[in-house]
């Protein structure tokens, strides 16, 4: 039986023909409607659609010779990535595509809000004109100090125009090295270099755990009073009553949103302010960017389907005589490494060196060093790490990968230790095993033998090994209502430094961290969710 795609959502002639030339004219487009979809998937070997359109695992599983799944979007939402996977089925998605349209959107509202240009226009729509120049002056962007946050594809896109309009460039992302940055005009800096000086600050950071609310009050403080606020990457990077607040008081002089934490924004506290520019989420809604998105997501169908290349897949392909449930504890096991070692890494990775070590692992190398890396990456740059792409984006970084003899500091039998060298020479070395060939186990960090289960939200501390420090941290557990699941403590030497690892059901809120990090006991404290 030939090959069948399924199209739906608005992909232009152009893609629509391309896909026409690979599956023999077999290609449906149907309206993003269930009872629509789940008819043509009956026999449907791929299916694209946008994040408008539910792809869960009741429909996954109606639909027997399905292979791929790709949405035209960078976004995966509403895709039950963990059922098409069992399945066997591909999932990816088309990051990038619309870089051009969002970058000048951004732009858009840059000037918009130099100008006070929607106000102006609704003066005159409603048949004033004010003389009143004064109180209708705006603000030229040329002289003045742009900060970007988030230097990826649409935020290196937005410093080139801000150079072009004479602004001075600063941007923050940590992970981008200075030799990275083509454009030398383009000043690289910290976060608290940026917001002090920056006129106008555009966000352009992934959706990730990290940059859930990254934006808070604390950074809200340090941005300089007067300067505009604009966001065209992703919801939930600030609280948007926070914006509001500091648009009353006067310490924003405007905010431009095209992406909501609540899309549509019916409870924004924004919505109706003055001084605030709002579009709905159209900052790739141009005719270009849909044909962009469209050929790009054609040819990566295509490719897929052929089995040329798996760029932008999401998930990982099963290895030939290895099923997806026999792999997925390593690739836990591996990726929960990785995590561990982004968190405990201090400054950037140079070298990344992997030793297994018994029978139960043998020949899974390869798989697992995707997995740390997978582990390592994900933090950074949320839904666009793959498997399949995550030794790209390791090279990108510079980071040198090598299969190493000679690191174990386990005792087990079947063991994979990763060892980190970060700039500087420091190195960090984690140890794990798989209990029964199914539950991932971390066994020691550097030479502290911390056995614990890598699942759920964890806690990393640091601490000297001093009287009482289990009694102090339960105590100010207790104080804030927090109940501690389970507590792993290893120490170098008697009275030396010691790791704890502790689990808890919830993550533990930024008041309690703030507080711990002061206790004199604390060396460092890290958390994250695995």
């Amino acid at each position: 039986m030939s090959e069948h795609i399924v199209v739906a959502t608005d992909l232009t002639a152009a893609g629509i023909k391309r896909l026409q030339s690979h599956a023999g004219g077999r290609v449906s487009v149907v309206p993003p409607k269930t009872a629509s979809v789940r008819a043509a998937l009956a026999d449907a070997t791929a299916i694209i659609s946008r994040s408008d359109f539910t792809l869960d695992a009741p429909l996954i599983e109606a639909a027997p010779r399905l292979r791929l799944i790709a949405r035209m979007s960078a976004g995966l939402t509403g895709v039950d990535i963990d059922c098409a996977t069992a399945r066997g089925i591909l999932v990816m998605h088309a990051p990038g595509g619309s870089a051009i349209a969002a970058a000048e959107h951004t732009l858009l509202l840059m000037l918009a809000l130099s100008r006070n240009l929607p106000a102006t226009h609704e003066t005159l729509r409603d048949g004033y004109w004010t003389f009143d120049r004064g109180k209708q002056a705006g603000s030229q962007l040329h002289g003045k100090t742009a900060g970007i946050i988030g230097l990826g594809r649409v935020g290196a896109r937005v410093a080139r125009h801000c150079l072009a309009l004479g602004m001075t460039v600063l941007a923050y992302d940590p992970y981008i090295r200075e030799e990275q940055v083509n454009d030398k005009r383009i000043e690289l800096a910290a976060l608290n270099e940026v917001l002090p000086v920056a006129d106008y600050l555009s966000m352009h950071v992934p959706a990730t755990q990290e940059t859930q609310d990254f934006f808070d009050a604390a950074s809200l403080r340090q941005l300089k009073k007067g300067a505009y606020f604009i966001n065209t990457a992703h919801g939930g990077i600030v609280d948007e009553a926070l914006l509001a607040a500091a648009l009353k008081s006067g310490h924003l002089a405007g905010v431009a949103l095209d992406v909501w934490n609540e899309e549509p924004p019916f409870n924004s506290p924004l919505i109706g302010l003055d001084r605030v520019i709002h579009t709905p989420h159209i900052g790739d809604n141009t005719v270009e960017a849909r044909q962009d998105l469209s050929l790009q997501i054609a040819r990566q169908v295509i490719d897929a389907l052929s089995d040329r290349d798996y760029r932008n897949v999401v998930n990982m392909p099963l290895l030939p005589g290895l099923s997806y449930d026999e792999l997925r504890p390593f690739m836990q096991l591996a990726e929960s490494l990785g995590a561990l070692q982004h968190i405990l890494a201090r400054s950037p990775i140079r070298r990344i060196a992997i030793e297994i070590i018994g029978d139960d692992m043998n020949g899974l190398i390869k798989p697992m060093t995707v997995g740390i890396l997978k582990g390592l990456l994900s933090p950074i740059l949320g839904a666009q790490v793959s498997y399949v792409n995550a030794p790209l984006l390791a090279a990108e970084r510079g980071w040198q990968i090598t299969q190493a003899k000679g690191i174990k500091i386990s005792e087990y039998r079947n063991v994979i230790t990763c060892q980190v060298t970060l700039e500087g020479g420091e190195e960090i070395s984690i140890a794990g095993t798989l209990l029964d060939r199914q539950k991932p186990y971390i066994l020691q960090i550097n030479e502290y033998r911390v056995h614990f289960e890598p699942r759920g939200n964890l806690l990393v501390m640091g601490s000297y090994d001093t009287p009482g420090v289990i009694g102090q941290v339960g105590s100010l557990m207790a104080r804030h209502g927090v109940n501690i699941a389970s507590w792993h403590t290893g120490r170098a030497q008697p009275g030396g430094n010691t790791l704890t690892v502790l689990s808890f059901d919830q993550a533990l809120p930024e008041a309690l961290m703030a507080s711990l990090r002061q206790q004199e006991f604390i060396r460092h404290v890290h958390q994250l969710t695995i």
